[in-house]
């Protein structure tokens, strides 16, 4: 029988490395609650066998996602990516409960014992599991247990987020997009068990309501991404209730960071863009951050193509490689970086979420489907815009900013996106632990 719980018992919170946004959204809510990520797909919490799984389907994800990319074999394999993550139509509205392949595979796969060592971790401790990947929320369900919180990182999502008979799941889903939210009714899930939150944005970004770290970093940003003034002739009136103090003049120029994903896919983007930046760079008009993950690979290539491009003499200064092998020093380092950081150009990864924060996104070509839903959405909010061709990125850039559309994507952000979604999910989890409690304890 598992322990009584008590409202200071935390939750396990779990991850699984498949690609960082899932750990990343981990990470930001263990910090917040004041505990550390599980790793579902390591030991202890795997065993060696379950390992072996998450290993091959990690490595299968990786290298299709890589390999999708690439000018040879890509454009046979993005069909083939793209049949493996297709989201259907959402629109008409209909039942789409009906289980696909994948999601009988997860059962089968979790009848025969995937997950099960975090399951019986859970059920001896009595903790709730909050989890950003969804077969430890699925195999907790599905073995009975209460309290289980499943944190959804896409705007849009595959039928395998939610189990055989969803209309029968205990599983609480916190979702960042309304679209999200619609999804999961559509595939059967009751409406009582499904939140709109927003996405888990690191704490130490946001700041908090005194020391006001997010409306200093706008507030510089924008004057750095509006050198001519027009954005800010424009919105004057509008910015004074948030920014009161806009600095006179950009302290610096402004700061590009281009991050890849876990699987290192679009790496050779950079390859193409760094030539014509490189006058950008040597001016001091522009500072560059390429972002390579925990993969050693991207970042040696990242250091060569720098070299390459006339750029050598600038390394680890005007021009910086950012890669650590253990994600907990790559997510302190990236949003180190975040601080300071004026445009964000990624594929539209979980990174889409960070444009809340008030930096502006150029966005590359969606790996998979459920990034294509990431672009739209961010795209149509005006947080996002869509990148050029990557040989004349110092041109389009360059107008931009001189447009001011930089500045308005940065501000469209901030004014327009969930950037609650780390306090709100807390907030639910605690208040599920204190209503069991209340429940467990009173008389029968």
């Amino acid at each position: 029988m598992p322990p009584q719980m008590t409202e200071n018992r935390l939750p396990l919170v779990a991850a699984a490395e498949m690609g960082l946004g899932h750990l990343r959204a981990a990470r930001s809510l263990a910090d917040h609650l004041g505990t550390r990520v599980h790793r579902a797909d390591r030991p202890p919490l795997a065993t060696p066998r379950e390992e072996t799984v998450w290993a091959r389907v990690r490595h299968l994800y990786e290298l299709t996602s890589r390999l999708s990319q690439t000018p040879v074999v890509g454009p046979a394999l993005r069909p083939v990516l793209n049949a493996l993550t297709y989201i259907d139509h959402l629109h008409p509205y209909r039942d789409q409960s009906r289980p696909v392949r994948s999601v009988r595979t997860l059962d089968r796969m979790v009848e025969r014992g995937l997950c099960r060592n975090l399951v019986e971790r859970l059920r001896h401790s009595g903790v709730p599991l909050l989890t950003t990947f969804y077969t430890p929320a699925i195999a907790a369900a599905r073995a009975g247990l209460e309290d289980v919180f499943l944190v959804v990182t896409d705007v849009d999502i595959h039928r395998v987020w939610a189990p055989v008979n969803p209309a029968r799941t205990r599983i609480r889903y916190l979702v960042p997009s309304q679209r999200a939210l619609q999804r999961l009714r559509a595939y059967g899930v009751p409406r009582a068990n499904i939140l709109h939150t927003g996405f888990p944005l690191p704490p130490e970004l946001l700041g908090s309501s005194g020391d006001r770290i997010l409306e200093r970093n706008l507030a510089a940003r924008l004057v750095r991404l509006d050198p001519a003034g027009v954005f800010r002739s424009q919105w004057s009136r509008h910015l004074a209730p948030d920014l009161a103090d806009l600095p006179a003049e950009a302290a610096g120029p402004p700061q590009l960071l281009f991050a890849v994903g876990g699987a290192g896919a679009q790496t050779s983007i950079a390859r193409r863009f760094l030539p014509g930046a490189a006058e950008a760079v040597r001016s001091g008009r522009l500072r560059l951050v390429l972002a390579a993950g925990t993969r050693a690979e991207p970042a040696e290539r990242f250091r060569r193509w720098v070299r390459e491009a006339g750029l050598g003499e600038h390394l680890d200064d005007s021009v910086r490689v950012l890669f650590e092998p253990d994600f907990d020093a790559y997510y302190d380092a990236f949003n180190r970086v975040l601080e300071r950081t004026d445009i964000l150009w990624t594929k539209p990864s979980e990174l889409v979420f960070y444009a809340a924060l008030g930096i502006p996104l150029i966005l590359s070509w969606p790996v998979g489907v459920q990034e294509r839903y990431n672009r739209r959405w961010v795209v149509e909010r005006g947080a996002g815009l869509k990148q050029g061709d990557p040989r004349f990125a110092h041109l389009w850039i360059s107008e931009w900013l001189r447009e001011g559309l930089l500045a308005a994507a940065a501000w469209s952000g901030y004014l327009r996106l969930p950037r609650e979604g780390t306090f709100r999910i807390a907030e639910a989890v605690r208040g599920a632990i204190h209503e069991n409690i209340t429940n467990r304890t009173v008389p029968s």
